[in-house]
């Protein structure tokens, strides 16, 4: 009898921590707080529907520096017909380089200004063609007024003159053009005689198109150029095959220059096949407008290599940023606009293809920040601590209510979510 209840008491036991051990299992799925609706997270980055991926080591992933892709993307051709069809992650594959034979991934050139056959200096009112093949000079500042139009062929050299204290710069103003059409074979080089990083300060475009800084209306950091406006279809020309080197020349700790500045820059815009290369600030930067790029590739600007602010909402395919100097800020920082976060429009570009490889430095890969949106897709990610971090309420907002998508993004490290703090 003893034995039996000792037994009766055994298996009730059992049976209890079972169902104990059930309870708690289920207590714990239903007691697990909700994701907050303004609060970003791993687990909705990782959600099954967004195929993304992190802490991968990419082992064999790339062949030489960033070319290389992983299978698996959005095929980005069904959501806009801006894009290619290439239903992978990253930005070159292997057997199509489109960065073969025109790009600088390391040294520098022997242009100088001694070869040109004309110095570019002061204000352009009219229409001027830099003949193909030929090397051009560029003193101080060169100003495409209104109604100007500057016409660069295949094989030109422009060849800032660092020599001196001037301050050397091409700006195209509200209502100018340029038109620089190079080739494959006969890029077009903007470079200087003092090869070495911040030695110039690069180009700068201002449109008509939007910005969303008070007023509507901005003057570019460097010439003091008008930009904005409600044309956000504003066309300030072509630009293809061109390189940039040697950018980022400083005026002072608030002022430096890119490698290329869009203020403004309209959709009509055609921007596709350009590289910055070795500069000290950032390589391409987007105050606002709604301009369109393709095959962009940044190499060693110790900034960003990519910067957008002030409501771009343009769209972006196959875009590379590589870092080998220690000094390389981040791969990408995105911003709506750093004195308002909820200014509008709202920074919201449509980003696809994309390869960013670090230099193994601390600082972030992708910095969503100051309430900017973003649909970015197909995406691979390395070479830094911080591969993907998110900031501000806005910012994490727009990923949990789906305005902004991250997807078929794979990831060296896990997220880091900031929008709370």
């Amino acid at each position: 009898m003893k034995t039996d209840c000792i037994k009766f008491m055994s298996l009730a036991a059992i049976a209890a921590m079972t169902l104990c051990t059930a309870c708690s299992d289920d207590e714990k799925e239903q007691i697990e707080p909700p994701i907050s609706s303004t609060g970003y997270s791993s687990k909705l980055f990782l959600n099954k529907d967004n195929h993304n991926d992190i802490n991968n080591n990419f082992e064999g992933v790339f062949s030489n520096k960033f070319v290389g892709i992983l299978e698996g993307g959005e095929n980005m051709s069904n959501i806009d017909n801006f894009f290619d069809n290439a239903p992978y992650r990253g930005a070159v594959e292997v057997n199509n380089d489109w960065t073969s034979g025109w790009i600088r991934v390391e040294g520098n050139g022997d242009e100088t200004s001694k070869d040109a056959i004309e110095v570019l200096e002061g204000i352009l009112t009219s229409s001027k063609t830099l003949k193909a093949g030929k090397t051009y000079a560029l003193n101080g500042e060169y100003i495409v007024k209104a109604e100007g139009k500057l016409i660069i062929e295949p094989g030109v050299k422009v060849v800032a003159m660092t020599e001196d204290e001037s301050v050397d710069y091409i700006l195209i103003e509200q209502g100018a053009k340029i038109l620089a059409e190079g080739t494959k074979e006969n890029p077009i080089v903007m470079t200087s005689d003092k090869k070495e990083a911040g030695a110039w300060g690069g180009l700068h475009i201002c449109g008509r198109a939007h910005t969303n800084v008070e007023g509507g209306k901005g003057v570019s950091e460097i010439g003091n150029a008008a930009y904005g406006g409600n044309d956000d279809t504003d066309n300030s020309g072509i630009l293809k095959y061109v390189r940039m080197e040697n950018t980022g020349y400083a005026l002072d700790s608030e002022h430096e220059a890119n490698g290329i500045t869009f203020y403004g820059v309209g959709s009509g815009t055609k921007v596709e096949y350009v590289q910055a290369y070795n500069g000290s600030d950032d390589g391409f930067e987007f105050f606002g407008g709604s301009v369109n790029i393709k095959h962009m590739v940044v190499v060693d600007c110790t900034d960003d290599s990519f910067d957008w602010t002030e409501g771009w909402d343009g769209k972006g395919q196959f875009l590379v940023a590589y870092q080998q100097n220690a000094e390389c800020d981040c791969l990408m920082e995105c911003d709506n606009n750093g004195k308002n976060f909820d200014a509008e429009p709202v920074a919201s570009p449509t980003i696809a293809n994309v390869t960013l490889v670090g230099n193994n430095g601390s600082k972030q890969g992708i910095r969503l920040r100051a309430g900017t949106q973003v649909k970015l897709y197909n995406t691979l990610v390395t070479g830094k601590a911080k591969c993907l971090t998110t900031e501000t309420s806005q910012t994490e907002k727009a990923l949990v209510d789906g305005t902004s998508v991250l997807k078929y993004v794979t990831l060296a490290t896990d997220i880091e979510c900031n929008g709370s703090k």
